[in-house]
């Protein structure tokens, strides 16, 4: 089973909290030895996403949307994005050179189009630029790939 991950980044402490809990019961659904999740590795739920199926067993690739991706990322995650990306079984490049929306969107249809279901870590809301969590959703819905939705009840963004 390929599983895909789409998410808000920035969230507060307890909201990540949550999350990280439904992530992990998503994903002990899955047998470890069948599972293999498929992220962009950026800070917030991709990388909790790619950190829990590593620990259930499962196997990681990773999609990197440009190359100066990793460059866009907060300082503070170049090493968790590193580690993530040595211990990728596989990974995927757009070719694209800057790290844009449009990379960024490119990178997450590539996702999308790879794995059999998405996890959504969204509130349900519009996307704030494009490229964002609800592009990414409509992307999947639009093309067939169904997208599980964790958002804990009454947790809010900022």
């Amino acid at each position: 089973m390929r599983l895909g991950i789409t998410g808000h980044r920035g969230l507060p402490g307890t909201v990540e909290q949550s999350v990280r809990a439904g992530l992990v019961e998503s994903l002990r659904r899955f047998e470890p030895s069948e599972l293999c999740g498929v992220s962009c590795l950026a800070d917030g739920p991709d990388a909790w996403f790619a950190e829990i199926v590593l620990g259930l067993g499962g196997c990681v690739e990773a999609v990197v949307p440009a190359e100066r991706y990793r460059d866009g990322l907060p300082e503070e995650h170049h090493a968790v994005y590193d580690a993530l990306l040595r211990r990728a079984v596989d990974v995927h490049e757009t070719g694209l050179r800057n790290s844009s929306s449009e990379a960024h969107m490119a990178g997450s249809e590539m996702l999308v189009d790879m794995v059999d279901r998405v996890l959504a870590v969204w509130d349900g809301k519009p996307a704030r630029g494009f490229g964002g969590t609800a592009d990414v959703v409509a992307y999947a819905r639009r093309v067939g790939v169904p997208v599980d939705v964790i958002w804990p009840e009454g947790a809010v963004r900022d």
